[in-house]
């Protein structure tokens, strides 16, 4: 039977460049794979048909052979086999091989090489524990990251002696190698080298043929104003060291602000509770309220002033993290109850309740609220 025009095959012009008989044969090579044609017996000999003639028409020098002879220039052992796709054991892919690289990238042998490729290292995390004086202020904290640098013994190379690392035999360098599956040709990470396309012979001891030995470093890190727990601080490039020359990693710095035993803290809020006497609620006063930043101020406590009462100094808060300003700080006022009274105390304490008079206005109110409750269950 007559050989079809390879043109016509691939439904072509013999005017189609480069790029239209490559899409061409992506369009009939998919359109005719045997995997999606699984009932159709003719689809394996239609596909091969296809191969055959992108092999040629891909080919300058075969393209042009073929222009002027045709099918003749490829009979009687002249030029390559024909059809390029070969059946049994050494089944060979050759064009096909071309598509899938663009649509399927290392699944077929367009990946070659690639093990040898620079990795970046990766990022390392550093969790870091403030007092709340210090996330006020800020800090210039001094840190140690554990780390790797390259092996000074064998200079980065992990061999002994620092020789090169030898070419993988298994791979060639390739750091892949392939195998046959049906109509596919997979590529796979080398076993052998790990897909680095070398192996070390005589690794160097210090290391253990890593090339890479761990160090400590010292880092000083400005930690700004403001910052409070669960803020995160990037810096990039000081993460681990990456492989074969590839660019490190990034350090990422994650805050824990300790709880103080004098202020709470709520975003850039910052609340405080002060006890005040029964005589200096009653009668009104002046305190001391303590700050963050070590200072302290006059607080006025206003007469007859009941527990729980707040009192917001502006701007004694916290820093904002990014941005101008500052939180409030609020005075919460206890009032406490006196206790291990004299014997004198315990005289005026009485002769005031004697004395009497509407100055409860609380006791009054709920007393009074009570007493409706009482009538109400009665009804």
């Amino acid at each position: 039977m007559a050989k079809r025009d390879y043109y016509d095959v691939l439904g072509v012009g013999r005017q189609a460049s480069d790029g239209e008989i490559k899409k061409a044969f992506r369009k009939k090579a998919m359109e005719h794979h045997p995997d999606r044609n699984r009932h159709d017996p003719k689809s394996e000999a239609r596909f091969k048909e296809v191969n055959e003639a992108y092999d040629v028409l891909k080919d300058a020098q075969k393209k042009a052979a073929y222009d002027r002879f045709g099918h003749a220039a490829f009979e009687n052992g002249n030029g390559a086999s024909a059809g390029g796709f070969r059946g049994g054991p050494g089944m060979d892919f050759g064009s096909f091989s071309d598509v899938f690289d663009d649509l399927f990238g290392d699944f077929m042998s367009g990946g070659r090489g690639r093990g040898q490729r620079a990795a970046r290292g990766s990022d390392l995390r550093y969790n870091l524990r403030l007092k709340l004086e210090e996330a006020f202020h800020g800090k210039q904290a001094s840190i140690t990251v554990p780390s790797s640098a390259a092996c000074e013994v064998c200079h980065g190379t992990g061999a002994q002696g620092g020789a090169e690392p030898a070419t993988c035999p298994t791979c060639s360098g390739h750091g892949k190698v392939r195998a046959q599956q049906g109509f596919f040709t997979v590529e796979r990470t080398c076993p052998t080298c790990g897909g680095r396309g070398q192996i070390i012979k005589n690794p160097c001891t210090s290391c253990a043929g890593s090339g890479r030995v761990r160090k400590d470093r010292t880092l000083n890190v400005n930690i700004p104003a403001g910052v409070e727990t669960g803020t995160r601080i990037r810096l990039a490039g000081e993460g681990e060291p990456g492989a074969r020359g590839g660019p490190a990693g990034d350090l990422y710095i994650f805050i824990e602000v300790e709880a103080h035993p004098i202020f709470e803290r709520d975003n850039q809020n910052l609340y405080c509770r002060i006890p005040v006497s029964m005589t200096t609620a009653a009668l009104g006063g002046e305190i001391d309220a303590p700050t963050l930043d070590g200072g302290k101020m006059r607080v006025k406590v206003p007469a007859g002033v009941q527990s729980g009462k707040q009192l917001r100094l502006r701007g004694k808060g916290m820093p904002a993290l990014r941005g101008a300003g500052a939180g409030d700080l609020y005075i919460e006022l206890a009032v406490e109850t006196p206790v291990n009274l004299s014997h004198r105390q315990r005289e005026l304490l009485r002769e005031f309740e004697e004395a009497g008079g509407d100055n409860s206005p609380e006791t009054q109110d709920f007393f009074s609220r009570v007493k409706g409750f009482w009538e109400g269950m009665k009804g």
